[in-house]
């Protein structure tokens, strides 16, 4: 199954007044199919043995891996790589040789690598945008209150909390967009390999930093926020510290094995030199199937202390993706407001996206599920939901060129939600993931199924959805933390 679309919008700022709704026609539309969202699985083909192509495979098994071990494993493939924190080997063979692999006794499973997706310079003079501008999706959580205001509306902005961002990493632009402060360097990391190559192979160049496909600086906009040309937007947690793990490459796709390597590593750094403090991973990325390496390596993290969110995927009616599907994840859908893009008697929309006012109290009828939201299937589990529909952050299609697009997704619902568990962690430090997602359930404005009218960028469409769609409802920042005690 291919990609779903993801619509990008380019905010085009030169000369305009940015809370001006008269600036609409100069905003590019486009509209494209993108790497950043969830593929169906496929395999790695590597050099091809007896006719048949090499694929890597991903071996758990089920006590402390041995040196007797790997030489039995080494007769049906090339071991490639171990992570003794989960029983993990990777190796290189063929998809012919998973039934021998699967028979051995201290095997405990066997899978193909699985892929999955999510895509000089100045440094920002601020700490941290917790006084920045409010947008629309900021103010539908509940963190900003209007357009008017600048700063926030709840008494938390994530301060003391590391949230690990397993992503594409940073553009080489990064710190023109985010402040510098609030990104710990010394802990970010990249992965690459994976698919038959060796998985474990850590940049040593800082990598993280060179990514030139923008989806982990978008994501990480939405948790911090974003310096727009000189004016501060409104994140929510912005004073919470983001360590980048790149997981994915430079065409926003990886493999299962490299991310759980990331897993692991956040994990590590919570027992290790982060043990006092909060962890939150965010992951807005994903694949059709569980992959066991990645579940032992969240079981991993989470007996670590660490919350993981994840996006719920964007195949609609085909079902979520995973690790977002696996049932101590908190997954998220996406969800759009009514209020965007309504008409004025000009025809142009009433206001910009940084001066839209959701009315308070934020009310179901005021949101719709969007169609690529992925609905929840049998054996899996959907949470919650957050904007994810038209949501605006830094994006480059042009290496070196500051610029700013609309994107939908359940990548952009993902961080929402992992931003205000920040903020519950700062409440709450000891917060484990059980009851995060319990309270963000809990307290979430149940969203009926249902359909809507919804303006877009040129007329209406119609949004419809089921009970599978919503998961509890849509979270908001104010309600968890009053139940966060």
């Amino acid at each position: 199954m291919g990609p779903e679309p993801i619509y990008h919008s380019k905010i085009d700022t030169s000369g305009q007044n940015l809370h001006d709704p008269r600036t609409y026609p100069f905003m590019k539309i486009l509209t494209k199919l993108s790497s950043i969202i969830f593929l169906s699985i496929a395999l790695f083909s590597a050099s091809p043995a007896f006719g048949e192509a090499a694929i890597g495979i991903n071996v758990l098994v089920k006590s402390s891996i041995t040196q007797q071990n790997l030489n039995d494993l080494g007769r049906y493939g090339t071991v490639l790589d171990t992570v003794p924190a989960i029983k993990l080997v990777t190796i290189k063979s063929t998809a012919s040789q998973l039934p021998a692999i699967r028979s051995r006794s201290y095997v405990a499973a066997a899978s193909p690598d699985a892929e999955r997706k999510g895509s000089p310079v100045d440094t920002v003079a601020a700490t941290n945008f917790a006084n920045g501008i409010s947008t629309w999706d900021m103010d539908a959580v509940n963190v900003t209150a209007n357009p008017g205001f600048s700063g926030r509306a709840v008494n938390y902005d994530g301060t003391g909390v590391y949230v690990a961002v397993l992503d594409t990493g940073l553009l080489d632009s990064w710190r023109q967009y985010l402040p510098e402060q609030r990104i710990a360097t010394q802990y970010a990391m990249a992965f690459r390999g994976g698919g038959g190559d060796n998985g474990n192979v850590s940049d040593p160049t800082n990598m993280w930093e060179h990514d030139q496909n923008s989806h982990g600086t978008h994501v990480t906009s939405t948790i911090l926020g974003y310096n727009l040309l000189g004016t501060p937007v409104n994140g929510v947690a912005p004073k919470a510290t983001v360590i980048p793990v790149k997981v994915l490459g430079q065409n926003g796709s990886g493999w299962s094995s490299v991310i759980a390597r990331g897993i692991v590593y956040v994990a590590d750094l919570k027992a290790g030199p982060l043990a006092g403090s909060p962890m939150v991973i965010n992951m807005s990325l994903g694949g059709p199937s569980l992959d066991a390496a990645e579940q032992a390596a969240m079981d991993y993290a989470i007996g670590k202390g660490v919350i993981i969110v994840a996006a719920a995927g964007n195949e609609g009616d085909a079902g979520m993706g995973y690790p977002g599907a696996y049932a101590p994840v908190i997954s998220v859908a996406a969800t759009g407001w009514t209020g965007q893009w309504l008409a004025g008697p000009d025809g142009n929309p009433n206001n910009w996206w940084n001066a839209d006012d959701v009315a308070d109290p934020t009310k179901a009828a005021d949101f719709y599920i969007a169609d690529f939201s992925s609905r929840q299937k049998p054996g899996q589990q959907l949470d919650v939901a957050a904007p994810g529909s038209w949501t605006v952050g830094p994006y480059q299609v042009n290496s070196g060129q500051l610029s700013y697009y609309y994107l939908s997704g359940t990548s952009m619902a993902s961080p929402h939600v992992a931003g205000i568990v920040a903020l519950m962690c700062q409440k709450k430090p000891s917060l484990s993931a059980a009851s995060a997602e319990s309270i963000l359930k809990a307290t979430a404005i149940p969203l009926a199924a249902g359909s809507r009218t919804v303006a877009v960028p040129g007329g209406t469409e119609a949004q419809s959805w089921g009970s599978d769609a919503t998961g509890s409802g849509l979270v908001t920042a104010d309600a968890a933390l009053r139940a966060t005690k």
